[in-house]
């Protein structure tokens, strides 16, 4: 072989490696979600009848939101607001509606989503958890969205942690009816890390934990049932199943999806993404009160008033965790008032997406790297929700605003709260702010948008 092609073969092999290295510079994505845990279910935000180590040593190590909100007060909506970047008053799911046997009322087959643009960009994507927008072979079917999906495409099936199947892409995988799948779920993750380890991916968590039945495997439930021998005869009912012990059983599945977080920033370190991954944690909306599960024992909500399914604080607001070594200070809180349908367009600004659509959501990429004067701010926040007579909010400023029974009465009253001085939302201030009641109209008016399936009235 001659000297020329042997330096012509070697500056190949130079810009080969040289391109490699400029794909693969774009930052990994990790975000949890975790399934109806509240504000102050996380010891870092207050929680003290249990601990949460590695969720408070990503925190240590990042930025702690303390005005961050979920997209929708239950399931489905919120994660149409994460995948879509719109709030409930243009997103095309506004609530949970189911269909049979399984699944979810299912997006258009054309919606553009967060994993669709991420991957335009590059990015391998997979989710692991719970679904719930779509039905199996709909026209919004998760494998349609993710090059890889794993687990509970049906969030009436994911109500149990020991389900007859899941489903890996459109395969149905059948389960005895006797395996926890927490740490299944989990186990699949960690495996997409290692497998897309070579490119830059997007993983997205959306757990199941602790959720709906307290089922919590031994292992974690035991140190609990020794803590609190006062439940022991307490039983909690859900999805046609006793868990004898529900305090202790909440307890350690919070400590079992703790220490699952534990083990992918074990393994990031591991293969050396550590460095190179933004790693972000949240909950879809605030504590639920099934299953036996007491969130006034854990106070749940901490400060807040309301749990799930309220448009109080306690309903919507969320813990916002994010972690990203050298670009995010550590050890930093950041009180922007931010929500789920900001998280479509920062993950799209930190993968360098060339087009991204228009959306409710603002890119809270200045925030994290700190660069406050540039980041862009909300006019306001707004959700609806159709059930319990129909309700709708709006935040802005220091200012809230719920109104209530919109299908049971015509004009029905609009509370006001000022959440710099009461967050716990106990004061309604509509009569001394009239100014603010007026302009919660004229936002409410602004915010919504008609849709076929999901309208407030008396029905």
């Amino acid at each position: 072989m001659s000297r020329q092609i042997i330096c012509f073969l070697g500056t190949l092999l130079f810009f080969v490696i040289q391109l490699t290295a400029a794909e693969n510079t774009k930052p990994n994505i990790i975000y949890l979600l975790l399934d109806d845990a509240g504000y102050g279910d996380l010891s870092c935000y207050g929680q003290s009848k249990f601990e949460t180590p590695n969720i408070d040593r990503v925190a240590s190590e990042g930025m702690r939101f303390t005005q961050h909100y979920a997209g929708s007060t239950v399931c489905a909506p919120t994660r149409c607001c994460l995948m879509t970047g719109m709030h409930t008053g243009h997103a095309f799911v506004r609530g949970n509606r189911e269909v049979k046997p399984e699944g979810q009322a299912p997006m258009p087959a054309d919606i553009v989503t967060l994993p669709r643009l991420l991957k335009v960009a590059g990015y391998k994507t997979g989710a692991f958890g719970k679904w719930g927008l779509g039905a199996p072979g709909s026209t919004s079917d998760p494998a349609d969205h993710f090059d890889t999906f794993y687990g509970y495409n049906c969030q009436r099936e994911a109500h149990s942690y020991y389900p007859k199947h899941l489903w890996h892409n459109r395969e149905k995988i059948g389960l005895d009816g006797q395996t926890h799948t927490a740490d299944m779920i989990m186990a699949e993750a960690l495996s997409f890390i290692r497998k897309s380890k070579q490119k830059p991916f997007f993983l997205f968590l959306p757990v199941t934990i602790p959720h709906a039945a307290m089922h919590a495997t031994s292992e974690y439930r035991q140190p609990f049932e020794e803590k609190f021998p006062q439940f022991a005869e307490k039983v909690g009912r859900y999805a046609n199943t006793e868990t004898k012990n529900p305090i202790a059983a909440f307890a350690g599945m919070m400590t079992q999806v703790d220490a699952h977080v534990g083990q992918m920033m074990n393994l990031l370190k591991e293969l050396k993404l550590d460095k190179n991954t933004v790693v972000m944690i949240s909950s879809d909306n605030g504590p639920h009160r099934e299953g036996g599960h007491d969130p006034i024992f854990f106070d749940s909500n901490g400060p807040l008033k309301g749990h799930k399914r309220d448009l109080y604080e306690g309903g919507i607001r969320a813990p916002l965790i994010a972690r990203w070594p050298g670009k995010i200070q550590a050890g930093s809180t950041s009180e922007l008032i931010s929500a789920h349908w900001d998280i479509l367009p920062t993950f799209c600004e930190i993968a360098e997406v060339s087009s991204v659509p228009s959306v409710d959501g603002i890119s809270m990429l200045p925030e994290l790297l700190g660069d406050h004067g540039n980041q862009k701010q909300h006019d306001y926040l707004y959700w609806e929700f159709y059930e319990q007579g129909g309700k709708r909010a709006a935040r802005f400023n220091q200012w809230k605003a719920v109104q209530r029974n919109l299908n049971k009465e015509k004009n029905p009253p609009i509370e006001i709260y000022n959440l710099a001085d009461d967050v716990g939302e106990e004061k309604d201030v509509a009569r001394q702010h009239p100014d603010q009641v007026e302009q919660a109209l004229r936002i409410f008016d602004d915010a919504y948008t008609p849709s076929q399936f999901w309208a407030f009235g008396k029905r």
